[in-house]
């Protein structure tokens, strides 16, 4: 599941990526074979947050969190 990170809360991608141009057909973040195609992939990562983060094209920061089994 993707989610946006702001300072002080978590997004769903469904409320900001309708209004991105670089969203697919449907307003969905462009996630394909666990990479976000219209972002790029961050290397200073919030500590102790989420392995696999992002900042999307439009300068937001996108991770991918995975449910515990």
């Amino acid at each position: 599941m993707l989610v946006i990170l702001m300072e002080n809360q978590l997004l769903s991608p469904q409320a900001v990526c309708p209004g991105c141009p670089m969203a697919d057909q449907s307003g969905q973040p462009r996630w394909q074979s666990g990479q976000l195609r219209c972002g790029r992939p961050l290397e200073n990562r919030i500590q102790n947050g989420p392995a696999h983060q992002y900042e999307c094209q439009m300068g937001f920061r996108i991770a991918e969190i995975r449910p515990s089994v």
